[in-house]
């Protein structure tokens, strides 16, 4: 898989932009350091070392690039500095040739472009490092956007991953405790899961199709945002086929006033958007720059974003956004003790951790922020630095909260760069309280109940029978530990009153054991 003139080529590159001295600043090999020192040649490196890792990574073509943008999401890993450059590479490439995207279109839907639509554009209208896209217009009218996979993909990634996992495993093994704290086999793991996700069309459409749903009629958030309607008869791996949009960039802001868009609002609209894909849904577009939004200029929906490439999404399970609501809320009301509850409650902190220290480093990194307007505050610079400073506690930070507080940046910029006043605690802030009140109150429990009731009604006509069963078997520890569980798991969730009606069962579970038992 390792080919030897694309190793040179990385080693030449390196030399070039001088990341040698990225490299001797954490190498602690005595060997490896006398060897890297030779290679150098006297040269001195040129330039901050971010901007000459961004520009060596844009050298060695799209898959590094991709590699850099995923790595700047990492900020918990990497030094600001880095992140700050890698954040600007451009997935930007020329586009493959015509027939070869007409050819890629016949054989992966059976028959060639010309007889599937009544129109296709032989000049793509965007190209990327994995696709590029291709107007059309299908024989019934519809106006559509067809993404069409690059040809060879999955054979140049095997083999510039395969150099990445070498390169990790130098890294982790001559870098010493920072090459271990940087993670850098598991970085390049989630790199290769990001990318062949990307490499299914069927997976994105998929995406496109459960976000086009969660904001359609039944939500009842119907016009917050609009989503493209995949076409699946015309979508497959490598041919993805959606309904075409009609937009202003959200970056064009002198687009947006002369089409008459309400400026301000829409800032607002932003925010909302995305706290309601964190928060109702759990399932949030984890990909939201400006080159990914557009605003329609249509009379009918005026001032209303359009989502538009699928490839990467967040998912957060119900702990996550008890988690993360909490630490908000928290974090508005100063009460960094319940921040530091929160981490170690997670399990995400060593349980010997002491709380109290904790707490003071929450202190440390949260306190500077209240003497600034709370129009100033950035939730996603607060949320990096509590995970920067979770770091010294050996906080294990899951992928699915560092992809949120990397789109949570993203939105952030998005909302203060069409309005600068935007506060963003005054628009979130009646979002988290009102998911906690849900969650918290009768209605989260009833809703609790709802799910549950499937389950119990399957269960209950089966309770005579496990009690003769365990008439036979008194030892009740194992039965208990598992209530125990159940217990242990709804108090960190957070719905106390769940927690209370499982103790109560538990206990009275318990009891009618025993007396089963006596008889």
């Amino acid at each position: 898989m390792l080919t030897l003139p694309r190793l040179l080529r990385i080693i030449f590159v390196a030399l070039r932009f001088g990341l040698d001295d990225l490299v001797l600043s954490s190498i602690n090999h005595p060997l490896a350091r006398r060897l890297l020192h030779v290679l150098r040649l006297g040269r001195k490196p040129r330039g901050p070392r971010g901007q000459r890792l961004r520009q060596a990574l844009e050298s060695l073509g799209p898959i590094f690039v991709k590699f850099g943008q995923v790595l700047s999401t990492r900020r918990d890993l990497i030094p600001a500095d880095i992140a700050d450059e890698l954040s600007l590479l451009q997935d930007r490439v020329p586009p493959f040739p015509s027939a070869q995207a007409a050819a890629l279109v016949e054989t992966a839907l059976g028959k060639p472009p010309r007889e599937l639509f009544a129109q296709f554009e032989t000049d793509p209208i965007a190209s990327a490092s994995i696709a590029q896209v291709h107007f059309a217009v299908m024989h019934d009218g519809r106006e559509v956007a067809v993404k069409v996979l690059r040809p060879g993909m999955l054979d140049v990634i095997e083999k510039d991953l395969a150099l990445l996992r070498v390169a990790a495993r130098l890294v982790e093994r001559l870098g010493g405790p920072d090459g271990r704290r940087l993670k850098p086999r598991e970085v390049v793991a989630e790199f290769d899961k990001y990318l062949h996700d990307e490499l299914d069309l069927v997976r994105e459409a998929s995406n496109c199709s459960q976000l086009r749903r969660n904001f359609g009629p039944e939500s009842g958030r119907e016009g917050m945002l609009i989503v493209p309607e995949v076409i699946w008869e015309l979508t497959t791996t490598t041919v993805f086929t959606m309904q075409r949009m009609y937009g202003i960039p959200v970056s064009r802001i002198d687009r947006l006033r002369e089409a008459g868009v309400d400026i301000p609002a829409l800032a607002r609209s932003g925010v909302e958007i995305f706290f309601t894909q964190v928060f109702t849904d759990g399932f949030f577009h984890a990909d939201m720059h400006p080159g990914n939004i557009y605003v329609s200029d249509s009379p009918s929906t005026l001032g209303r974003y359009i989502a538009l490439d699928f490839g990467i999404v967040g998912s957060l399970s119900e702990f996550d956004k008890n988690y993360l609501a909490q630490n908000f809320l928290a974090f508005f009301h100063r009460d960094y003790r319940r921040v530091a509850q929160l981490h170690i409650e997670s399990g995400w902190v060593p349980r010997d951790t002491r709380e109290e220290e904790l707490e003071g480093a929450v202190r440390a990194v949260c306190e500077p922020y209240f003497d600034r307007p709370l129009a100033e505050i950035s939730l996603g610079q607060v949320l990096l630095r509590l995970f920067q400073t979770s770091r010294r506690f050996n906080v294990e930070i899951q992928p699915q909260l560092v992809l949120l507080q990397k789109t949570l940046l993203n939105v952030e910029g998005m909302g203060r760069q069409l309005d600068p006043e935007l506060d963003l605690w005054k628009t979130a802030k009646p979002h988290l309280e009102s998911w906690m009140k849900r969650r918290m109150g009768l209605h989260g429990l009833r809703e609790s109940l709802a799910k549950e009731s499937a389950k119990w009604s399957q269960l209950l006509p089966a309770v005579p029978r496990l009690l003769h069963d365990h008439l036979a078997r008194p030892d009740l520890s194992a039965e208990m530990l598992q209530e125990t569980r159940r217990l242990r798991l709804a108090r960190e969730q957070g719905n106390r009153l769940l927690a209370a009606l499982t103790a109560v069962l538990a206990a009275a579970l318990a009891v009618a054991l025993w007396a089963l038992d006596k008889h």
